[in-house]
């Protein structure tokens, strides 16, 4: 059975195949268009997936969209109506569209299936719920026969944050909070407050918030909602315009904390850092207490995480650290993007009733899902341009990479199939020498184009987790944030952020033995079993997907040397021109 899932219309459009339930392919259609977050149809991502399987439209079983749109449009009109005439921009900026596209979002599918593939009969389209598109993409990969499944995002069709058990091939609901008491609406307020734009600057917050102290974080809970033992809690309305405008947060929101809305690329003053600190800490008291009552609703000792707020990995490392949870699987696509992939599997286990075996470590083959390039694609590609490139052996790259990281150079890093998520996991990757002092703001100000105080992720031995930071967590998705041990602290300067905290990857033989071989090279040459690893990209701009986009971000920054595949470039040896058209990266700043 061959079904592929979609996620569309909103923000990070994609597509996700599945056949017979294995994965088989997931890409982001950004990664495509070059645009940042697309939320258009995405065709490039459904040709990639189709392409990848061999197979034609008309060979597909089922197509499954993400969500259920009238259900979503239902809960946009009775806001409206609530708030009116407050709202009123809201219904003029938002009819236009649901009226065109979304309100019969299957017949706009089809019409932009048909215009792709003209002639083509087109496979049933179904509809799955956001929120259990979520849980299954956390579920049905993950390594656990049963688990609780705890999903919190923005919104959904009405839920905002639900909880569920899984079980062999079964999701059943526990309970739900709806929209507009939203985790992920409330961290977005202050996204949007501190100067960073919504559904993509959240990561930024999280990012900020160790430069700050949490004296807000008792004002927040008095005035802005109220949580309850359980987690549950209720927003006062009364702060927020979400609900009502195209704002987050209104005028008396300023007035509670005595600032204004921060500007962007505005000076990032004291009380913004505070500010972020204080919603980090009472994020991380909610999802805590979310996960104890997960777990005391659900008597299971694995959690499986989904949805954006999902992405909080300070909140992950926190909960993990609590041991409220034998184990802990989260899904690295948790947001919509990754609810294409649910969409699809939650049909072929619910719906079509299809037996479930589970795999170790996971389902996902280590988020390698999306487009790979042959050594004679990129060799091709490299002569046709006239780039000057040397072929190396493996244990030849492993060498000259190791010697560059060595001397402090950066290094783009482009091998095998690219990944599928917000994060670059070995495939589209940056490195640096960790230990370099001099590697992080050289990294953000002359690679990534990007704010200072942004923190780098280490990638990490697996088998070495334990020799350098505090928590063995194992994890290969850069999900989980803990903390770095003394004796290591002062000799990783650039992957250990202010606060003595990292976003580790764990990198093991088995699932990406190319990194692993570098790491373990770079470790016999220094002793250190630990690189400096962030997306191949610059602000503003989608991770690389092709050796186009990788030549080109090569060419536009200052990194020093390029691995392209079994290639070797060197920026001093290229007569490319930054002003020359065909390499200038498009981005916006984010």
């Amino acid at each position: 059975m061959k079904i592929l899932g979609l996620s569309a219309f909103y923000h990070d459009s994609a597509a996700a195949l599945i056949i017979d339930g294995e994965i088989i392919a997931a890409a982001q259609e950004e990664r495509f268009t070059r645009k940042k977050f697309d939320s258009g149809f995405p065709s490039q991502s459904i040709q990639f997936c189709l392409e990848k399987a061999g197979l034609q439209l008309s060979d597909l079983d089922e197509i499954v969209y993400y969500e259920k749109p009238f259900l979503s449009f239902e809960r946009l009109l009775q806001s409206i109506i609530a708030t009116a005439p407050r709202s009123l921009l809201t219904f003029l900026s938002a009819m236009p569209i649901w009226m065109r596209e979304k309100l019969d979002t299957r017949g706009t599918l089809k019409k932009k299936f048909q215009k792709q593939f003209p002639g083509v009969v087109l496979p049933a389209i179904t509809f799955s719920q956001h929120h259990l598109s979520h849980a299954a993409s956390a579920f049905y990969p993950s390594p656990f026969e049963s688990a609780a499944i705890l999903c919190l995002d923005g919104v959904g069709e009405w839920a905002c944050t639900t909880a569920w058990v899984g079980h062999g091939n079964k999701i059943e609901s526990l309970w739900e909070m709806h929209f507009p008491h939203s985790l992920g609406m409330l961290y977005s307020a202050f996204t949007y407050f501190c100067g960073f734009k919504v559904n993509s600057g959240e990561y930024k917050l999280m990012g900020l918030a160790p430069y700050g102290k949490p004296i807000f974080a008792q004002k927040i809970k008095d005035n802005l909602l109220d949580i309850k033992e359980d987690g549950s809690f209720r927003l006062n309305m009364d702060y927020f315009s979400f609900a009502s405008s195209l704002k987050m947060t209104n005028q008396k929101f300023a007035d509670l904390f005595g600032v204004e809305v921060r500007q962007p690329e505005s000076a990032m003053t004291q009380i913004y850092k505070d500010l972020a600190a204080s919603i980090q800490q009472v994020t991380e008291e909610i999802m805590v207490r979310l996960a104890r009552t997960i777990r005391r609703d659900s008597g299971q000792e694995n959690l499986c995480l989904s949805g954006g707020v999902a992405l909080n990995c300070v909140a992950n490392g926190i909960i993990a650290r609590e041991n409220i949870f034998k184990n802990i699987w989260i899904q690295p696509a948790a947001g919509d993007a990754g609810s294409a992939l649910g969409a699809a599997l939650a049909s072929y286990y619910l719906q079509h009733e299809k037996t479930r075996e589970v795999q170790k470590p996971d389902s996902m083959k280590a988020a390698f899902l999306g487009p790979i390039f042959s050594n004679d694609e990129i060799r091709n590609f490299l002569i046709e341009v006239g780039a000057h490139f040397e072929e190396l052996s493996h244990d030849n790259l492993l060498q000259l990479a190791t010697k560059d990281l060595m001397d402090q150079k950066v290094v783009g890093w482009f091998q095998g199939s690219m990944e599928y998520g917000p994060r670059s996991l070995g495939a589209r990757s940056i490195l640096g020498d960790p230990r370099d002092p001099q590697m992080q703001s050289r990294m953000n100000l002359k690679i990534k184009y990007r704010e200072s105080f942004r923190p780098f992720a280490p990638i990490v031995l697996a088998e070495k987790v334990s020799n350098v930071y505090q928590d063995n967590f194992d994890n290969p998705y850069m999900l989980l944030v803990t903390h770095v041990k003394e004796t290591h602290a002062k000799s990783l300067p650039a992957v250990t952020h202010v606060d003595g905290s990292a976003r580790i990857q764990a990198v093991s033989q088995n699932e990406n033995p190319l990194l692993h071989d570098l790491l373990k090279s770079f470790e016999a040459a220094t002793g250190c079993p630990v690189l400096v690893n962030t997306s191949f990209n610059v602000r503003g701009e989608p991770i690389v997907c092709s050796p186009k986009d990788a030549l080109r971000c090569f060419i536009q920054t200052e990194m020093d040397s390029l691995f392209l595949g079994s290639f070797y470039l060197k920026k001093e040896n290229q007569k490319f021109s930054r002003d020359d058209r065909r390499w200038r990266v498009r981005y916006e700043l984010d």
